[in-house]
């Protein structure tokens, strides 16, 4: 039934893989709680009483109230799954309230630390340093994701019109601009690349490839970030994600539009993208109490 789910989402439903593997251990480890504490093998027999069990259970290991909301979106969507398909007479998650989570504020790189990072830091001249500098350049300048980079294949660049048409999540399609000083070092690159590689037929599609020709993946993606991060800033998150909330902040602080960063980060919602305001406000009134002789 655990299967039958996972492949629900998967093909039907189309969730991203990252949220596909995230549902498949919650649902795991779910199972193995109502097994160990109260006998009962089968998900569909478990009740919001146990559900309330295992969620006390995940506060008390001192699980953040992300992590758990998280697992209840997975029981929400698992039980509305089976309440669809006849498996359950009742929804047990209907009478399960979530806690409430205090909006983060998300990391990101000072504007002036990546200027330093993509000018004053060496990444060699070899295939990988020139590679790894793209890379930066392409998250920074775009704010894309990490699977939606490892996913760009060559035929998605168009530098003559200077876009990249990025395939985001659920299949979900979208149109980027990029600068004139990008769309020249992906054509620089290119040409370093397949004078490497144009023997590798596995390397041809993908934009990104690694030392050995093949398609980038999110464990390298995110030790080139957090290497090269490190020497500009101090932040605790040192990530791909940091960069693209890099993006959303610096592109906010020289006036774009809230609904354009939207349709930028491929957000469904504006409400996602509403959490960047608040690096903008904080920008704002630093501002306001250096200049104005009232504050």
């Amino acid at each position: 039934m655990r299967q039958d789910f996972i492949q629900y989402i998967t093909h039907e439903k189309r969730y991203s893989r990252h949220t596909i593997t995230s549902y498949d251990t919650d649902l795991k480890q779910f199972q193995d709680f109502i097994l160990s504490q109260f006998g009962v093998i089968n998900l569909k027999n478990a009740d919001h009483y146990i559900v309330r069990s295992w969620l006390v259970d995940l506060l008390e290991k001192k699980n953040s109230t992300l992590t758990i909301n998280r697992k209840i979106s997975c029981l929400k969507s698992f039980y509305k799954y089976l309440l669809r398909d006849g498996h359950v007479s009742s929804n047990p998650m209907l009478k399960v309230i979530a806690p409430k989570t205090g909006k983060k504020v998300p990391e990101f790189v000072k504007e002036k630390d990546m200027e330093m990072l993509l000018q004053n830091i060496d990444f060699g001249n070899d295939f990988e340093g020139i590679r790894n500098k793209l890379i930066i350049e392409t998250f920074y300048t775009t704010g894309i994701r990490v699977s939606e980079l490892n996913n760009i294949k060559i035929t998605d660049v168009n530098l003559e019109a200077e876009t990249i048409k990025i395939h985001g999540k659920r299949d979900k399609e979208r149109l980027i601009p990029i600068s004139g000083y990008l769309a020249e070092s992906i054509k620089k690159f290119i040409t370093i690349r397949d004078s490497i590689f144009n023997k590798s037929e596995e390397s041809k599609p993908y934009l990104f490839i690694t030392s050995r020709g093949k398609q980038t993946y999110s464990r390298l993606i995110y030790r080139i970030i957090y290497k090269y991060i490190s020497y500009v800033s101090t932040n605790s998150k040192k990530s791909p994600h940091t960069l693209r909330h890099s993006f959303a902040t610096v592109m906010l602080n020289k006036g774009a539009e809230l609904n354009a960063i939207k349709e930028l980060l491929g957000h469904s919602n504006l409400s996602a993208t509403q959490v960047y305001t608040h690096n903008s406000i904080e920008k704002l009134k630093t501002i306001y109490k250096q200049a104005h002789p009232r504050a």
